[in-house]
């Protein structure tokens, strides 16, 4: 009976469906992890997590199978052995699956239990549930590989310690969303008290379309102490020590970063979605228009701190409404950030469509058709720059305004991607602030100052009419984001938002903007999962909808 052990832990980023450069991500962190007994790789990491329907695909569960074989074949000349993630069809059934790659072969795996089917996930759409197991033995430990969803209920961690497991292995695809740093320690410290065995938490790190994953992995003896917790929004590879102490096993202690405050990790995942998703998808670099407000100043360093000041091109695109005010600060924006920056009024181009159009509308007030030419107008100069040169529109639109519908299709809501998307208002002050007196881990832009302070301090504008503000068209944004966090967070009836102290005259108007906005938010990009709620793949409202809860 051996009484060390060395568990590796590979925090890595892989890339969905890229299953050779993921099996050489593989290969690398295998030869970092030195003499260490067993390497532990995040869930489903040879496809890529999520897969969703892509998994589905015969070809893709071949290759997986095929990249796994050739990894084990590694391990024939020594070295540690492999815990990694990967679809597994047998008899029929697709799983997800850990593989246990040793001695050169695939000498075991294990099926995920508990399929989540709620939220972002929807695995039972594409796995079937495995059957309640017994552990793994590695080099004489035995030990208990529940995967992500299985240690959310007691019961397979339960089993796998009844059966004689003596340490718990968890390889997780956990999305990020605010808070739950502090509720993944609560459960893994749950299922160590009841398991009375220590438990070790490997999260995946990197973005994947809206989801990003944060890393921030644990390792927490059976006395609930946490003896590593690696750094979030970071690929790393730590090798773990172990030593039998009695009947059971302590990890040895460790690195131990810090926990971030909110505004420092809403930042990096907006980073860090950006990043991967434009990255993964070979663009260039981004395009996107600087209007002189906050929503456009933030994105654009968000794209500066996460791509670098030289792949990313600012556009300013006044109008006659454009004030002097809104062309300073876009201009002083962009001298912060040190971007490509050009001017391109838009005048000639409306005034063409109003000559168009003018036999058509004849005898009719101008109203918000008007307004939305000058948005689409913006929209197709962006989008012309992306098909000729190569970058991606970026979009600014924050979820207040998503929320709401105060955003024109084709117009402010063109583009490829959304780092705001899942963002209120009042947070998009609170991270412009953040960021003029921090410089973000890992950022690619300048310290010191990047938003203008009058950008955060003058009164939002679509300066798409004369002497325009937000407020004509909405409640002021503290009312709008406490309401809209009550009916799309927490999904709240009327009466109780009314409780809360909103007036039910407002409240009645959001909820039926809500509702009446769906269709927009259908055709928007994606952007970056922050809270539990993220419209499209946690909240998933019908377009055709004649309920209301205020009447």
């Amino acid at each position: 009976m051996t009484d060390r052990f060395r568990i590796a832990l590979a925090q890595l980023n892989p890339r969905m469906g890229d299953i050779a450069g993921n099996l050489a991500m593989a290969r690398a962190a295998q030869a970092a992890a030195g003499d260490a007994d067993v390497v532990l790789f995040p869930e489903l990491f040879i496809t890529g997590y999520p897969p969703e329907d892509l998994v589905l695909k015969r070809s893709l569960q071949d290759e997986a199978r095929e990249a796994a074989q050739a990894l084990a074949q590694d391990t024939a000349a020594g070295g540690p052995a492999v815990l990694i993630g990967m679809p597994w069809r047998e008899s029929g059934k697709l799983y997800n699956a850990v593989a246990l790659l040793d001695k050169g072969r695939i000498a075991a795996r294990t099926f995920k239990h508990d399929l989540p089917n709620y939220g972002v996930f929807d695995e039972k759409r594409v796995f079937q549930p495995g059957p309640l197991t017994g552990p793994l033995d590695v080099r004489g430990v035995r030990l208990g590989v529940p995967i992500c969803e299985d240690i959310w209920t007691p019961e397979v961690v339960e089993c796998l310690a009844e059966t004689g497991g003596e340490i718990m292995l968890v390889p997780n695809g956990s999305p990020f969303e605010t808070g739950k740093e502090d509720v993944r320690l609560n459960l893994v410290a749950a299922r160590v008290m009841e398991a009375r065995r220590p438990l070790v938490y490997l999260n995946q790190v990197g973005g994947q379309d809206e989801l990003v994953f944060d890393g921030a992995s644990l390792v927490v003896n059976a006395d609930r102490s946490v003896a590593w917790a690696l750094p979030s929004w970071e690929e790393k590879v730590a090798v773990t020590e172990w030593r039998r102490q009695g009947e059971g096993w302590v990890c040895l202690p460790g690195e131990r970063a810090s926990a971030e405050e909110r505004s420092q990790s809403v930042y990096h995942a907006m980073m860090l979605g950006l990043r991967d998703y434009v990255n993964k998808n070979h663009f260039p670099g981004v395009v996107l228009g600087l209007s002189g407000g906050i929503d456009s100043a933030l994105s654009a360093a968000v794209a500066v701190d996460a791509l670098g000041r030289e792949r990313v091109r600012c556009l300013m695109m006044p109008s006659r409404f454009t004030a002097q005010d809104s062309l300073d600060d876009a201009e002083e924006c962009a001298q912060l950030l040190n971007v490509s920056y050009e001017t391109i009024p838009i005048e000639r181009a409306v005034d063409a469509f109003a000559d168009t159009l003018r036999p058509l509308f004849a005898g009719r007030a101008a109203d918000a058709t008007e307004e939305n030419i000058q948005s689409r107008t913006r929209g197709l100069i962006l989008m012309a720059i992306s098909n000729k040169f190569g970058p991606m529109v970026l979009t600014t639109g924050n979820k207040s305004e998503m929320s709401v519908g105060y955003a024109t299709l084709y117009g402010d809501m063109c583009g490829g991607y959304n780092v705001l998307k899942d963002v209120y208002k009042m947070e998009v002050f609170a991270l412009a602030r953040w960021r003029n007196r921090t410089v973000p881990k890992g950022a690619l832009g300048p310290p010191g100052r990047v938003i203008p302070e009058r950008t955060i301090t003058k009164p939002p504008s679509a300066e798409l009419r004369a002497n325009q503000t937000d407020q004509d068209s909405l409640p002021p944004y503290d009312i709008l984001d406490g309401i809209l966090e009550c009916l799309v967070e927490k999904e709240m009836s009327f009466e109780e938002v009314v409780a809360k102290g909103f007036e039910p005259a407002t409240v009645k108007r959001v909820e039926h903007l809500l509702y009446v906005s769906e269709y927009k938010r259908r055709q928007a990009p994606p952007g970056v999962k922050i809270g539990p709620r993220n419209f499209g793949r946690d909240r998933r409202y019908p377009i055709t909808n004649a309920f209301r809860d205020a009447r």
